[in-house]
């Protein structure tokens, strides 16, 4: 677990310390996309063009400094680095589908200001 983590009290409301862990703007995007799984970096970056190499890169090692992303370097020239989820970060499938959920119904409802995600869902 990263250390800015290790002395939130336990005593603190769940959502919380749930929010500590994912609530950075692009952590729950990039969850999302690798709900699906492994992923590599410059997929990522497909995925989601609005975020930047150093924020998507700084998002990751976060994930995976509190144990919910695993990194995996391919011997590969150049080398290739892929993302999946950790076990742990599987058991926040249905926390980021349902927020993938309510964001579905939020756009369809008022004008999106990301011209992608209009196309990603439609889509879906």
């Amino acid at each position: 677990m990263a250390t800015r983590h290790v002395t939130y009290p336990g005593t603190g409301c769940p959502v919380e310390a749930t929010l500590a862990l994912i609530g950075a703007k692009w952590k729950g995007a990039t969850l999302h996309h690798l709900l699906g799984g492994e992923l590599r970096f410059s997929e990522l970056r497909r995925r989601m063009p609005n975020v930047t190499q150093r924020i998507l890169s700084k998002a990751l090692r976060e994930l995976e400094a509190d144990g919910l992303v695993q990194r995996r370097v391919y011997p590969t020239v150049p080398p290739q680095v892929g993302y999946r989820l950790t076990q742990k970060g599987e058991a926040l499938r249905g926390v980021v589908e349902a927020l993938a959920d309510f964001g579905r119904g939020h756009l369809q409802g008022a004008a999106c200001p990301f011209p992608h995600a209009e196309h990603a869902l439609a889509a879906e």
